[in-house]
C-alpha cells in the first residue's frame, strides 16, 4: 500500500475507532451530567449543577450497607473460586490434559441454564430443611462462585497454555524442586496476569449481578443492584448518582489492578 493510499485508510480507521468510543462514552457522560444537575426537564441544558445527590447518596446508611454487602459476597465468591479452581486446573493440565475438553463443557453449564430457572431450583433446594440458606449471603456466595467459574477457568487455562506448564515443571524439578514447590514458587507467579484478568472480569460481572440477588436474598440481604432497583421510584438524579458511583468504583479498581499487575521491569 502506498503512502497516498495509507493516509485515507488510517483516517478511516481513526474515525471508526473514535465513533465507537463516542457511542460507548456518550450515555455515561449523559448519566453523569444528569447526576450533577439540580434540575433538567424541559431544557436542552441543565438549569444548574450541584453535588447534593452524591452527598445524599454517600450519607445514606442503607446505600453504604448495600455497597459493603455487595463487596462481601463478591470477594467471598472470588476467594472460593481461586482456592478451588487453581489446584484443579493445575492437576488437570499437568496430570490429566485429556480431561480439558470435558472440563470445558462442564464449566460452561452455568451459562446454559437461565438465571431465573437456576434461582427457582435453588429456592426449592435451599428454601427449607437442614440447608435452608435462602435470604442469607451464603447462598449468594455459592451461586456467584458457579457464575464466576467460566471466567476463572478460561482466563487461567489460557495462561497455563501460554507458559507451557509441563516444560516449566520439568525444568523446576531438574533443578531440585518438588512438585508443590514448583507449583507454588514457579508456576503461580507466572499465572499472575491470567489470575488478575479472571478476577477483574468476574468481579465486574458479579458486582453488577441482579437476578440471583433479587430472587434469592432480596431485601433480606440487600446488595447494590437490589438497592438500585428498590430506589428506582426516587429522584432520577439520585439513581444516576448511584450508577456513576458504581462505574467509578469499578474503574478505579481496574486501574489499580493494572498498576499492580505491571511488570517491574517495565
Amino acid at each position: 500500500m502506498s503512502r497516498a493510499e495509507a493516509g485515507p485508510a488510517s483516517l478511516y480507521h481513526r474515525v471508526v475507532v473514535w465513533l465507537l468510543f463516542a457511542i460507548l462514552v456518550l450515555p455515561l457522560v449523559g448519566t453523569f451530567v444528569y447526576s450533577i444537575a439540580s434540575s433538567w426537564s424541559a431544557t436542552i441544558l441543565p438549569a444548574g449543577f450541584t453535588v447534593k445527590w452524591y452527598v445524599q447518596l454517600w450519607s445514606d446508611p442503607r446505600f453504604l450497607m448495600a455497597f459493603g454487602q455487595s463487596l462481601l459476597v463478591c470477594v467471598g465468591a472470588l476467594i472460593l473460586s481461586v482456592v478451588l479452581i487453581l489446584p484443579l486446573l493445575f492437576v488437570v493440565h499437568y496430570h490429566f490434559p485429556k480431561l480439558d475438553a470435558l472440563m470445558n463443557i462442564l464449566i460452561l453449564l452455568p451459562f446454559a441454564v437461565p438465571p431465573v430457572v437456576s434461582s427457582v431450583g435453588l429456592l426449592q433446594l435451599y428454601g427449607s430443611g437442614p440447608l435452608a440458606m435462602v435470604g442469607t449471603p451464603w447462598i449468594l456466595i455459592g451461586c456467584y462462585f458457579t457464575v464466576a467459574l467460566p471466567f476463572m477457568y478460561r482466563a487461567i487455562t489460557n495462561n497455563l497454555q501460554a507458559i507451557n506448564l509441563r516444560d516449566l515443571m520439568d525444568a523446576s524439578q531438574l533443578l531440585g524442586a518438588s512438585t508443590w514447590q514448583a507449583a507454588i514458587f514457579v508456576v503461580l507467579p507466572n499465572l499472575r496476569k491470567g489470575l488478575m484478568v479472571a478476577l477483574l472480569l468476574s468481579f465486574s460481572f458479579l458486582f453488577g449481578e441482579f437476578v440471583f440477588a433479587h430472587i434469592l436474598v432480596g431485601t433480606r440481604y440487600e446488595t447494590l443492584q437490589v438497592y438500585l432497583n428498590n430506589m428506582r421510584n426516587s429522584s432520577g438524579h439520585f439513581t444516576s448518582a448511584v450508577v456513576i458511583s458504581y462505574f467509578f468504583f469499578v474503574l478505579v479498581l481496574t486501574w489499580a489492578a493494572n498498576i499492580l499487575n505491571k511488570d517491574k521491569s517495565q
